[in-house]
């Protein structure tokens, strides 16, 4: 199964030549990676980040077509590895045209922080988590 989100691209999405400005995409996975953990993991960020966090490690991108103001991205994530504490994701975004104008594969990794916030460190998934987070592998 793949966790699907539309976004429209905005006029803040975009640069001078009309097209979604490369930094704009990475905000867009972030919110997709966001959305994903709260409507599918039922792990808001705003209660994750309250003793843990989910960082990014590893990206890696392929801008395949520009994006242009006014088009609908639909955006799909799916879970490619699980391991102990970490998550593989694969992902693509789609113009109207069912055109990908961005994929790529982005490892986030499951931390909790000490109990001053002042460090981080790797913490294995929950099995309730982990069962969860496989609905989304293909």
């Amino acid at each position: 199964m793949q966790f699907i989100k539309q976004e429209k691209v905005r006029f803040q999405h975009i640069d001078y030549a009309g097209i979604v400005f490369y930094p704009r995409f990475l905000e867009m996975l972030n919110g997709l990676v966001e959305d994903w953990f709260e409507e599918a993991l039922d792990r808001p960020f705003s209660k994750m980040h309250e003793t843990n966090g989910i960082p990014t490690v590893d990206l890696k991108i392929q801008f395949k077509n520009a994006a242009r103001l006014g088009e609908i991205l639909t955006k799909k994530l799916w879970v490619k590895e699980l391991k102990n504490s970490s998550i593989i994701c694969g992902f693509e975004f789609e113009n109207e045209s069912n055109t990908i104008v961005l994929e790529g594969e982005v490892t986030l990794v499951n931390v909790a922080f000490n109990p001053e916030r002042n460090g981080i460190k790797a913490e294995p998934f929950s099995e309730e988590m982990k069962n969860k987070i496989m609905n989304y592998q293909l």
